[in-house]
């Protein structure tokens, strides 16, 4: 929210998952500014394994925008893959 910069991206939105992310890479190659978490969200796939990507300890608060509709949003940073 505070580097006021606009990215054309392609998303995923509403896929039904039970939360919201973004990918470790693109915050890092975008340089944008994380907020550590106070305690790391564990990450489970779904046989119920935990994910060899590891918990969540960071998030970054953007405002995504389609056509006339935006909304804020604070997204947990993953690693995602591809």
């Amino acid at each position: 929210m505070d580097m006021s910069k606009l990215y054309f991206i392609k998303a995923l939105l509403d896929c039904g998952v039970t939360g919201s992310l973004i990918n470790r890479d693109f915050v890092c190659s975008k340089g944008m500014n994380t907020q550590t978490l106070s305690h790391n969200i564990p990450v489970f796939n779904v046989n119920g394994s935990p994910n060899e990507t590891g918990q969540i300890s960071e998030v970054v608060n953007v405002v995504l925008r389609y056509k006339t509709h935006s909304k804020r949003m604070l997204l947990a940073i993953f690693g995602l893959g591809k």
